[in-house]
């Protein structure tokens, strides 16, 4: 059997998407010839089930790759903001800035947009997004970019973080050390944070380890035990 058969058959757009990133397709065409290999001598209905599986996920992760790829080579235009030097890293969602626009000047507590880490007492994944996102803004300054609203009901700041044309926030979730959770009206950025929460789901990241997975939400979590 051809493998362009064996993609038409499961994934109609198969031959599109491996034009548009036929590097990245081969590779994968190459993994399914191989494994189409070793079972085409079995007969055995069960044997058949478990490569239709097989052939069926891995057409999946390709076409996700695919529009990943896509979705990279698109040009990001600069955000737009002002630039601070963060002074603390409260958790894996929180930092403190210094606003200026006060006299004299005060710490401010800021959220970040679309960002669920886990709580604090939620070991050992409140610690490690905290040291990530410390990681992330490296002692640099960071632009911060705002959404429709600015505060949120305990007068925290709303933002984006950005550091080198880099959205932290998004680096966050793809790293899987923290939830993706949309926040209405602010939502400029929702399809890629979305994005980035399904690639560490699928990658096993994190958060999303089958081996260690967060069982609780941090929300589920602070309902419970607070």
């Amino acid at each position: 059997m051809k493998i362009n058969t064996i993609l038409d058959s499961a994934m109609p757009s198969g031959r599109r998407s491996l034009r548009l990133c036929n590097a990245f397709g081969f590779s994968i065409l190459k993994c399914q010839t191989n494994i189409y290999g070793g079972f085409q001598e079995l007969k055995s209905w069960k044997y058949k089930t478990i490569w239709r599986t097989l052939r069926h996920r891995s057409n999946i992760i390709l076409a996700f790759a695919c529009s990943l790829l896509l979705v990279g080579c698109q040009s990001t235009p600069p955000p737009v903001g002002m630039s601070v030097k963060i002074e603390r890293v409260v958790n894996g969602q929180s930092v403190e800035v210094i606003d200026n626009a006060k006299q004299p000047p005060l710490l401010e507590r800021l959220r970040l947009i679309g960002v669920e880490a886990p709580d604090m007492k939620q070991r050992p994944w409140g610690h490690k997004a905290q040291e990530r996102l410390e990681q992330l803004i490296g002692g640099q300054p960071v632009i911060l970019e705002s959404d429709e609203e600015t505060k949120d009901r305990y007068e925290r700041r709303l933002a984006y973080l950005w550091r080198d044309r880099v959205l932290l926030n998004e680096t966050l979730i793809r790293e899987g050390y923290a939830l993706f959770v949309p926040r209405s009206p602010n939502n400029k950025y929702d399809q890629r944070l979305s994005r980035a929460q399904e690639e560490a789901r699928l990658m096993g990241r994190g958060i999303w380890n089958p081996k260690q997975p967060m069982r609780l939400s941090p929300s589920e979590f602070r309902r419970q035990y607070r």
